[in-house]
């Protein structure tokens, strides 16, 4: 907290003590014994009123005088005051009853609001703030002598390496060239379990080095790394307001000098008219400005959204913006691409088939043997199936058919892996698979051992995810992939999806979602999820673009409107849950403060509504409201 909110917090409470002990002595002592009269201890009243109200409000008036000066006549401030020093005013009408000690408390219940506000706000940031922390202050660099240099990341060009010991933050974007160690990605995914990494790992910036001394080899500038991109979207999030927000920034606009205006008809014309005395009227009209100031509507609505993104980011959602926040709360379409968003962009092993009296582990063992001199993805896999370490001791006299496989003696065997024109050419018989994938088949010696089936592997959570989201009340999840169509045909099955679409260019996906958007319904809108540079026009084109961050393309990142910082798609439900968790509290306190409001300005115009009342209205509708708007940033349930 810094210093200036905490001599304002302490000015409040120190004025709330004097008007608990004016108010006691008012009350419990005969002062008009003691002075003589009742007048003079209204007048004696007025004189201890004023200090606590002085103490708690006076930057209120100089606000007021300021906007008035500036031709910023009608807001909140100006409420306050006007209604304060009417009443106050009211002691000097012989015919009115003392109203000091509503005019003290309701300056100084307006500035309890305040506080209130305040806390809110500062404990919704506290997610964000934190957000702050992950920038690094320094990078590791060689310096021409050998030694480590602690420079500024920003100076640090694009391939230079850099040195990050354990404790410290990954400064740069890059990828590891030396040394194994356990990142801590809480801070940017959420994600509680550490991350481990080895020598070609991609690190992003912000993470914390945990264990092992790493050398990275920088591949972005400090600019457009992940950590300065996340704080980019944070800082402009609060720019781009809900429509929600908009209306409540359009109502006050118009509000307040509608209720100026009927207050001031209260107060002059009634008695003009012959209608009561003068004391009476002006103390109504007084009483209705204090009732009709917005705060609770004007407070409570942006805190809502703002705690609604601040929850967010604690798990690994980065919203950027209300406007976003809010449409998610009406999304019954979700759109995805296939690779790298439902499934991994990853070749894996998904099956394998031995043939008759040969086992799977002797199988596997060949195929990773065979291709132990290669690097191809689909190669990697299958030896990372395997699982344990390929003794090249073992292989002899290997090379590669083109297009076709790899052939290889392993202990003296002749053993050939590869696709059917492989086995065709061998004159081997091969055996079909029901499964969708890149077959690889293996024979020894010109006899067939059976196949490995391999395939871009389905997400862990990606099943989960499609259910959520029904769940949630989704009504249609689509996927449209450039892959084949027996390859989709299988993820869709797989997933549950209502709909696919093979095949497909980046400009088909277009065409695609343009044809989904005519169909939804008016107030349903439509999100698509992608992570690729191809899915760049289609994540602008869509009402929500949700992109997949960790390993996302920065094309994608800086087209959507939502960031999913883990790559889990099983995020996307927990941020519709929570979005529409937001618009019903925002709806709440909309319905909940007109709703008071519009009773005790009614009370107030015919009357019965006194000061005490109108304190109500204003400040304890505004502390119920924040207090509900708070409810946002609790997202343990989502976790």
């Amino acid at each position: 907290m810094n210093k200036k909110l905490r001599r304002w917090r302490k000015r409040i409470v120190l004025a709330l003590v004097l008007f608990v002990l004016i108010f006691a002595i008012t009350e419990l002592l005969p002062l008009s014994v003691w002075l003589g009269s009742e007048r003079n201890a209204v007048y004696a009243e007025l004189v201890l009123y004023l200090i606590p109200y002085a103490i708690a409000g006076y930057d209120v008036l100089l606000k007021a005088a300021r906007n008035i000066k500036n031709g910023q006549v009608f807001d909140e401030n100006f409420l306050m005051a006007v209604a304060t020093i009417g009443a106050f005013s009211l002691v000097f009408f012989p015919d009115s009853g003392p109203h000091m000690a509503e005019g003290a408390a309701v300056m100084l219940f307006y500035q309890v609001g305040e506080l209130f506000q305040q806390y809110a706000v500062g404990k919704s940031r506290k997610s964000i703030a934190a957000m702050m922390d992950i920038v690094p202050d320094f990078a590791n660099v060689r310096n021409a002598n050998g030694d480590l240099e602690q420079v500024d990341p920003d100076s640090v060009a694009v391939g230079s390496e850099i040195i990050v010991k354990p404790g410290e933050r990954v400064p740069i974007d890059g990828i590891v060239v030396e040394g194994t160690s356990q990142l801590d990605t809480a801070a940017l995914t959420g994600e509680s379990v550490p991350r481990a990494i080895e020598a070609g790992s991609e690190v992003v910036s912000g993470c914390v080095n945990l264990t092992g001394l790493l050398t990275i080899k920088t591949t972005k500038p400090f600019g457009e790394s992940t950590v300065s991109r996340i704080l980019e979207l944070v800082e402009n999030a609060a720019e781009k307001k809900a429509h929600t927000e908009n209306f409540i920034t359009r109502f006050a606009r118009y509000y307040t000098p509608a209720v100026c205006g009927v207050a001031l008809a209260l107060a002059v014309l009634p008695p003009l008219l012959g209608f009561g005395a003068w004391s009476d009227w002006v103390f109504r009209g007084l009483t209705f400005l204090v009732v009709s100031c917005p705060c609770a509507l004007v407070i409570s609505v942006p805190l809502s959204f703002f705690g609604g993104i601040g929850g967010a980011s604690k798990l690994g959602i980065l919203i950027k913006g209300s406007n976003y926040l809010e449409s998610l709360a009406s999304v019954d379409t979700v759109v995805f691409d296939k690779t790298g968003t439902l499934t991994s962009g990853t070749f894996g092993v998904v099956a394998v088939h031995p043939a008759e009296g040969v086992e799977s582990d002797r199988l596997l063992e060949l195929a990773a043997h065979a291709e132990a001199y290669s690097d191809h993805p689909i190669a990697m896999s299958v030896k990372h199936a395997y699982g344990e370490r390929v003794d090249e001791a073992r292989v002899s006299n290997a090379s590669e058919v083109s297009g076709r496989g790899v052939q290889a003696e392993i202990d003296g065997a002749r053993v050939s892996v590869g696709n059917d024109k492989l086995m065709a050419s061998l004159d081997i018989d091969a055996s079909n698979c029901e499964l969708v994938g890149t077959m690889l088949h293996v024979a020894e010696n010109g006899k067939y051992l059976g196949h490995i089936v391999i395939a871009d592997m389905v997400k862990d959570d990606a099943a989960k995810t499609i259910a959520d989201l029904h769940a949630a009340g989704v009504t249609k999840t689509v996927m449209l992939t450039g892959d084949a169509e027996e390859v989709a045909r299988s993820v869709a099955s797989t997933l549950s999806l209502d709909e696919f679409h093979a095949k497909l260019l980046p400009q088909d996906k277009v065409a695609e979602v343009e044809r989904l958007l005519d169909e939804e319904s008016k107030k349903g809108k439509l999100a698509f999820v992608g992570d690729g540079i191809n899915d760049a026009p289609v994540l602008t084109r869509a009402d929500i673009g949700i992109a997949m961050g960790a390993m996302g393309s920065d094309a994608a990142i800086e087209a959507a409107d939502i960031v999913l910082m883990d790559d889990k798609p099983s995020n996307i439900a927990k941020a519709i849950r929570l979005s529409r968790k937001t618009m019903g509290i925002v709806w709440q306190n909309i319905v909940f403060a007109l709703g008071v409001k519009l009773a005790v300005l009614v009370l107030a115009a015919v009357g019965i509504a006194n000061m005490w009342m109108a304190v109500f209205a204003d400040v304890g509708v505004a502390i119920l409201a924040i207090l509900n708007a708070m409810r946002c940033m609790n997202v343990k349930k989502f976790q």
